[in-house]
């Protein structure tokens, strides 16, 4: 892995709509860039989303966001890798596994990191939307 990458695309729990208590964490190291896509799909697991890499013309919308201090950027996606369960006990498989991805944003391509979701997804429902957030509202409607 390079670690000559400092940004970082989300697409789930850790977006600013979630409001999710790692969100400031997130935005303690890193900066908003701006809304980004991936080529990708998007499924849900129910209680969370996984994301999974394709050639198919999909894909996944979220925010990319970059490191505000690159010197500290070790120590933050590691506090990451840790809330994405990259980190497990021996014989156990990491639920997400961390890779890098071209974000594009307004068009322009980006070199980031992704989680991607490191399970069977067949039989998952997909997200054709690709966006977690329109997703949920559209769900949850009464």
């Amino acid at each position: 892995m390079s670690n000559e990458i400092y940004n970082l695309f989300v697409y789930g729990s850790l977006r600013s709509g979630f409001r999710n208590p790692m969100y400031q964490y997130l935005t303690k190291y890193f900066h908003l860039a701006g809304e980004s896509v991936v080529k990708g799909k998007l499924y849900d697991l129910g209680d969370y989303p996984a994301a999974a890499a394709t050639d198919d013309e999909k894909f996944i919308s979220g925010e990319l966001y970059c490191i505000n201090n690159p010197l500290e950027f070790s120590w933050a996606i590691a506090q990451l890798d840790d809330y994405e369960g990259l980190n497990t006990e021996a014989g156990e498989t990491p639920l997400y596994k961390r890779e890098e991805v071209i974000a594009y944003q307004k068009g322009e391509p980006r070199t980031a990191w992704i989680y991607w979701y490191n399970g069977d997804l067949k039989g998952k429902p997909e997200i054709e939307s690709g966006d977690l957030l329109q997703y949920l509202q559209q769900k949850n409607k009464p």
